[in-house]
């Protein structure tokens, strides 16, 4: 008999516990609470770790749930054939499902989405890293190359700090760090200038968006509080995405487009 096989074997010969799945119900019950206190208990990246699995557990139960609700719609939706009976081609076509309903308006939602980023400037012209970033050379023997300067206009936030110029890649000059844009609104003929909130995409290089350059063609972020902008639940609009539409470097300001 192999060695892993003695518990089969004994519930064979001689059967279960009388009280053994009242003790599996039990247990089943307790497993959440269980669960409730690991995770209140512990810190740091198991915690992190814990709470990803508990999102995924989660996702899939939700899933479950809407594949079983779908299916009671298309339960109803098949009614059992009765004589003289109209096809479903001659029915009234507007009756539509609740379902059909429903993914009607996400697919009306999605195409408003894939709308708004239809920008004002689709094309833009492609930038060079020698024209972007300037070799600083360091060290005694000038044969250090690996820091670089950069010459477009950028922005930084509130609370950044440069790190020591020992450990430092790139520097981000002050004279080029902006804080403002000059910002139309295209439905209210007006500009605006508006702080700015932050870099989303520069259309150049995934670099150049983490490092907050700006050049023609990228989407920033602005405050529009002052506008008093309202969503449809009633909740303040904060911030909007804006298309730079000129040379920042070469204008001396930055000018862009709100949009809406």
């Amino acid at each position: 008999m192999p060695q892993g096989d003695y518990i089969e074997e004994h519930i064979k010969e001689h059967g279960h516990r009388l009280d053994h799945f009242e003790r599996l119900r039990k247990k089943e019950a307790r497993e959440p609470h269980k669960k409730s206190q690991i995770v209140k208990r512990t810190r740091g990246m198991k915690a992190k770790l814990l709470n990803k699995q508990n999102f995924v557990d989660k996702v899939q139960q939700r899933k479950k749930i809407a594949a079983l609700s779908q299916k009671k719609v298309d339960r109803r939706m098949e009614q059992p054939l009765v004589e003289g009976s109209v096809p479903p081609y001659l029915l009234d076509r507007q009756a539509a499902s609740s379902a059909k309903v429903l993914s009607n308006t996400i697919k009306e939602k999605r195409k408003e989405k894939a709308g708004k980023w239809e920008v004002p400037l689709p094309k833009v012209r492609p930038v060079a890293d020698e024209e972007t970033f300037k070799v600083i050379y360091t060290g005694k023997r000038k044969k250090k190359q690996w820091k670089r300067m950069v010459t477009k206009v950028t922005f930084v936030g509130d609370g950044f700090t440069r790190k020591p110029p020992k450990y430092e890649r790139f520097i981000r000059p002050m004279g080029l760090r902006f804080k403002k844009a000059h910002v139309t609104h295209p439905e209210l003929k007006a500009t605006f200038c508006l702080d700015i909130i932050g870099v989303k995409k520069n259309p150049q290089s995934s670099l150049y968006s983490s490092l907050g350059v700006i050049t023609k063609g990228t989407i920033i972020e602005v405050n529009v509080s002052e506008f008093g902008l309202v969503t449809n639940t009633g909740k303040v609009v904060w911030g909007k995405y804006a298309q730079v539409t000129n040379n920042p470097e070469n204008d001396g300001c930055i000018n862009a487009v709100l949009l809406v």
